[in-house]
């Protein structure tokens, strides 16, 4: 067991009966009353944002989560599959348990979290940049750049990102993959 005192970012905690990261949390004291930690939530199988706050000195269950690496090698009807960079060993993940699954390419090393006491995968997390080659844009046409403007592409996953008219067809980019955006060009 643990207090609000020990509330952090990336701490995984029962919730609801249910498993939450804490993405972000705010101590206040205000000058009438108690304290409270205003927090912010990620549920980790749906994703979903909660926000919740609790008393100060309230009674919170940690829950023991481990960060694996792995390596993404195929996609099937079965889901992701994805193999332990230690052992060796397959884990398959069902395909809402990976975030961003368009950005990923066979050979992608991933996150996946594992629950320390039932030993059950939880979610994968991707880099938080990935190197794609854009297989299709249509040109960009000069005079255009007055504002910042942008056009579709696509990468060689599938997914389609908006990048800056300069950006050409089978050229290399960084991707965001937490906002899905262009970040700049790869040499």
């Amino acid at each position: 067991m643990a207090t609000t005192a020990d509330i952090r970012n990336g701490l995984c905690i029962e919730f609801n009966n249910d498993l939450y990261v804490v993405v972000e949390f705010q101590h206040v004291k205000p000058g009438k009353g108690p304290a409270f930690v205003r927090t912010k939530l990620r549920n980790i199988k749906s994703g979903k944002m909660l926000d919740n706050t609790f008393s100060a000195g309230h009674k919170i269950t940690t829950a023991r989560v481990e960060q694996r690496p792995h390596q993404f090698i195929y996609k099937d009807d079965m889901g992701y599959n994805f193999m332990d960079m230690s052992t060796f060993e397959q884990v398959a993940l069902d395909e809402k348990m990976v975030p961003f699954a368009d950005l990923m390419k066979e050979g992608q090393e991933v996150t996946i979290l594992f629950h320390a006491e039932t030993e059950t995968p939880l979610t994968c997390e991707i880099p938080p940049f990935v190197e794609l080659t854009i297989t299709y844009t249509e040109p960009g046409l000069k005079g255009d750049t007055a504002t910042n403007a942008s056009k579709p592409a696509i990468v060689e996953t599938g997914a389609t990102i908006q990048v800056p008219l300069f950006i050409g067809q089978d050229e290399k980019i960084k991707v965001d993959t937490r906002t899905y955006s262009y970040a700049e060009r790869v040499k």
